[in-house]
């Protein structure tokens, strides 16, 4: 069973989250069956937000919730994907991408893998997602973030 919480923020902020969440695992994992995560919308001042796995098939996601709607949502697709890089073991807690030890503290964020993947699906995902959810013509899925 897929089951996805979202906890904190405002009701319409969850309601929308658990959405795009939704969406993500069916593009990004269309044959997962059994997924359990956790999406906390707080206050975070270092990033817009994490992934990391709790245990086999759980998986938590912290998200920044003082975005603006579209950044937050492309956030959560960004972290749906890291979620997704645990789920196949592309990477690891130990900054482990496919078998290969990859230094974060000598490798620019940008040039991480997992991070160019994460990047180069959150816009796509947002973008699709609110197409089919009817959202496409609000003013948030409309303004680039």
């Amino acid at each position: 069973m897929i089951d996805i919480t979202v906890t904190g923020g405002t009701k319409r902020q969850r309601e929308l989250v658990k959405s795009i969440a939704e969406y993500s695992v069916a593009k990004l994992m269309p044959r997962k069956r059994n997924l359990d995560v956790n999406i906390s919308l707080e206050k975070i001042d270092d990033a817009l937000g994490y992934a990391y796995e709790e245990f086999a098939g759980s998986y938590a996601v912290d998200i920044e919730k003082r975005q603006s709607m579209r950044r937050l949502l492309e956030t959560v697709a960004h972290e749906m994907v890291h979620v997704k890089q645990y789920c196949r073991k592309e990477i690891t807690g130990d900054d482990t991408w496919n078998g290969k030890y990859i230094n974060p503290k000598t490798t620019d964020y940008w040039d991480l893998p997992w991070e160019i993947e994460a990047h180069g699906r959150e816009c796509g995902l947002f973008v699709r997602w609110a197409a089919q959810a009817g959202y496409a013509t609000a003013k948030w899925a409309l303004d680039p973030a």
